[in-house]
């Protein structure tokens, strides 16, 4: 009897088995294969899995008449980034699916050749076409969130930004934004979510002791909350402070727990909005039937409303892809795989988040809800319309009514509804003054200087540099003191050691001559220069004087000259005069002529003929000695008048195309670097320069004004500049507020003209008279020694020919005696044969 019963019950369930195979086997409509990869151990995973499904359900009930049926294969990544990798390489290799919906985009964006639909809200760095984005772009909010700062009328703001790759990148471009409203980023804080909790506390320690109370905030939920949380404790979510959340935070606010939300009581966030619909309406309500036993305290966020607007979007593209098909096989033509992509593009429909229209691959956001943390939730406060050329509103639907500009009262933290987002009281390292150290000994008085004020015992500071900064910071403002603690480098103590105690946090600040460096600027803050750019090369001045044309020849050389130009002429005149009537006459014809026979030759312009080989002899020598004499003295006037200029000119030139000055000048001129001769006091310039050591100085520009300043009345001048330094500036700890404030402080200082009177009080030319030490250079010039050779040829040729000349006229002498003494002779011999033969006649 029960066998009976059970038989048409086997027989009916056998039927409809067989049913369903045959439907199996020809289906009346076409699967489309589409992969999901999602962390399914994360909320935000849980919730797009569901909406995903839920589209597919309510899609295909609504659309029971199309010929396709998304089927989708899951990945679940367990939230690690290469099993995501490995997942979408599986899908799109393996199962050969058409299209896949991954929450990011990083890892697929370069590799994808099929439709990927990112539900990431980050801009894309690569423009694959296959790429669409169904997200909102977080960047548009950030003209919405300058625009905030600005219109409560703050200046300077912090952002705060996860340590990551994407999050680097929102700080660029949020910065970006806030320069068009000339608002200032202070400081950019890059916190991970890594970091412990100490971590976190010390980087909020340091947002503390900032002057600025405005702070963005662009991290994840998780990180969000434990900042908040950590700021709360600081007393940072206090009165006068303004936080401002990004949607990243905002728009999974309901997934966060209650402690979180009420650390964040009194921030302002900008949230993606969806507008008010009978479908979301019905969607809301049918999700907390469903979901509401399993976890009542599950929500639906954006992601999961954009991942439901992405399956009906894609089930449209499909079942259109598919009609085309078949429309192109009646035609006998192929469709290539970028059909579904086309399709894609071109859906237009209107979703749970609004209008659903894609341009240039992405979502088109037109408006965005501001909302204020109030509670155990939070309160719609205005929309920022993007549509419209951006502006707040009250209400989206009275656009043009003047009472619904702005936003409406915000509670903020402290729990006031009113906001003034300027400077608290600046914050030390826990000191009552501000610590500074300054240069105690500095050998340019005229740039830094430290006293003592006999009345209250505190240093004092002067100088250009401290006088500088006294004018800069008392135009701040601010009630606290400043304790000066020398240093002198005379203790061994470096620049770069000042640099490293402030970066260190020994001290608050450094003033003094400090070249703002690349190097320097990655431990600490400089302010904007407040000297001159680069660096200077200074030069002894061309001696200007009417006797000049002396200068070439030393004055024993030029006496020694003259001497012998004399001693040739009576060289001559002694051989020439007794045989050659041109040397002949009166004594002041023949003193006359002698001497302009010696000093013609200097020109060679001498026209006495010469008798004797002697002379000549003499002639031809001395005519050499005056060729080298008049081609040195020639060679050294020129340089004396303008090697001078010719040479810096070289210098400046070699040295500013980054050539070592040395090595221009090796064989023209000498010049040095300051700091690499340890030339560190003006005194040592200007002995450097007055000895003969160099003929240039390369130095800071400010250097060298104090120093002419200091000797002014010297013969020392500034011949050439070159921007290739940054100049002086002042030291501050890396992030403090002080280095801006101070910044724009002398920029407006320069501008109203009290830079320069500073500069003209403490480095203009003063009457000053250089000190007898460094009174009279000793210039390059020829002397005795360097030519004694010449004169010492010249002069044994002349003293040998006067000798010769001399034994001569001796010898000649000699000669004439003993003719004479022979003619006497003969003459006797005569006058006695002469007297005998008288003799003999008077005999005869």
């Amino acid at each position: 009897m029960m066998n009976c019963r059970l038989f048409p019950f086997l027989t009916l369930m056998l039927l409809s088995f067989q049913s369903l195979l045959a439907a199996h086997e020809d289906p009346t409509y076409k699967e489309v294969q589409v992969g999901v990869i999602l962390d399914m151990e994360s909320g935000v995973g849980k919730v797009i899995y569901r909406c995903i499904s839920m589209a597919i359900s309510d899609f295909y009930t609504a659309n029971p008449h199309y010929t396709t049926r998304i089927a989708f294969t899951t990945r679940d990544t367990k939230g690690e980034p290469l099993r995501a990798l490995s997942a979408a390489l599986d899908l799109l290799e393996n199962t050969k699916v058409q299209a896949i919906i991954y929450p990011k985009s990083t890892v697929l964006e370069y590799k994808a050749n099929i439709p990927i639909l990112s539900l990431s809200t980050s801009p894309f760095s690569n423009r694959n076409p296959n790429l669409l984005g169904i997200a909102q772009d977080e960047n548009s909010q950030f003209k919405g969130i300058a625009a905030m700062v600005e219109l409560f009328k703050a200046n300077n703001v912090i952002v705060i930004c996860e340590d990551t790759a994407n999050g680097r990148e929102m700080a660029t471009y949020m910065a970006r934004e806030f320069q068009e409203k000339n608002i200032h980023v202070t400081y950019t804080s890059l916190i991970s979510t890594s970091d412990s909790n100490q971590q976190v506390r010390e980087e909020l320690h340091k947002l503390q002791t900032m002057q600025d109370t405005v702070f963005i905030v662009h991290t994840p939920p998780s990180l969000a909350s434990n900042l908040f949380s950590m700021a709360k404790e600081l007393g940072m979510m206090g009165e006068g402070y303004m936080w401002i959340v990004t949607s990243k935070t905002m728009d999974l606010l309901g997934s966060m727990d209650a402690e979180a939300i009420e650390s964040m009581q009194g921030a302002v966030g900008f949230r993606s909005y969806f507008p008010s619909s009978k479908e979301l309406h019905n969607f809301l309500l049918k999700w907390r039937k469903e979901h509401y036993a399993l976890n009542p305290f599950m929500e639906v966020d954006s992601n999961g409303i954009w991942a439901y607007d992405a399956v009906y979007a894609l089930a449209m593209a499909i079942e259109r892809k598919q009609t085309r098909e078949y429309a192109s096989k009646d035609l006998g033509s192929n469709i290539d795989t970028s059909l579904l992509l086309d399709e894609m593009l071109r859906v237009r429909f209107h979703g749970l988040g609004g209008e659903f229209k894609l341009m240039n691959g992405r979502i088109i956001t037109k408006v965005m809800e501001v909302v204020n943390v109030v509670g155990k939730g939070d309160r719609r406060v205005g929309f920022w319309m993007m549509a419209t050329g951006g502006g707040f509103m009250k209400e989206i639907k009275k656009p043009n009514s003047p009472s619904n500009q702005g936003l409406e009262i915000i509670i903020w933290p402290g729990g006031t509804t009113s906001i003034n987002p300027k400077r608290r009281k600046l914050q030390t390292n826990g000191n009552k003054k501000l610590r500074i150290l300054f240069p105690g000994s500095s050998r340019f008085q005229n740039l830094a200087q430290i006293s003592v004020d006999p009345r209250t015992n505190l240093s004092v500071l002067s100088g250009f540099c401290g006088d500088v900064f006294n004018a800069a910071f008392n135009s701040l403002g601010y009630g606290v003191g400043i304790e000066v603690v020398p240093f002198s480098y005379k203790d061994g103590i470096t620049y770069n050691d000042v640099i490293k105690k402030i970066y260190l946090k020994e001290y608050d600040a450094a003033i003094g001559d400090f070249t703002i460096t690349s190097n320097r600027s990655l431990y600490v803050d400089f302010t904007l220069p407040f000297t001159d750019l680069g660096v200077g090369i200074i030069a002894r001045n061309a001696k200007d004087s009417m006797w000049i044309f002396l200068d070439p020849l030393s004055a024993n050389l030029w006496i020694t000259t003259s001497c012998f130009f004399i001693f040739l002429g009576f060289v001559i005149w002694f051989i020439e005069h007794r045989t050659n009537e041109e040397f002949q006459g009166s004594a002041p014809q023949q003193l006359g002529t002698t001497l302009w026979f010696a000093f013609s030759t200097l020109v060679y312009a001498h026209r006495e003929k010469l008798q004797s080989n002697l002379s000549r002899f003499v002639v031809t020598v001395w005519v050499f000695v005056v060729l080298v004499l008049t081609s040195s003295y020639t060679a050294t006037l020129s340089s004396v008048l303008t090697v001078q200029q010719i040479g810096m000119k070289e210098i400046s030139t070699g040295f500013f195309h980054g050539l070592s000055p040395l090595g221009v000048v090796n064989n023209k001129l000498n010049a040095v670097e300051a700091w690499s001769e340890k030339l560190y006091a003006p005194e040592d310039y200007a002995k450097a320069l007055t000895s003969g050591k160099v003929e240039a100085i390369v130095a800071e520009i400010l250097y060298i004004k104090s120093f002419l300043a200091m000797f002014s009345g010297s013969d020392f001048s500034l011949i050439a500049t070159a921007p290739t330094t940054n100049g002086f500036g002042f030291v501050f700890q890396k992030g403090s507020p002080l280095a801006t404030e101070m910044s724009t402080h002398i920029a407006k200082m320069r501008e109203d003209g009290t830079l320069k009177a500073l500069e003209d009080k403490w480095l203009k030319h003063k009457s000053a008279v250089m000190s007898k030490e460094f009174s009279s250079p000793s210039p390059k010039i020829l002397n005795l020694y360097g030519l004694r050779g010449l004169f010492i040829i010249s002069g044994v040729s002349m003293a040998l020919a006067l000798s010769v000349s001399m034994i001569e006229l001796v010898c000649e002498k000699w000669h004439i005696k003993d003719k004479i003494k022979m003619l006497r002779c003969v003459l006797h011999r005569s006058s006695e044969i002469h007297a005998h033969d008288s003799d003999v006649e008077s005999t005869v």
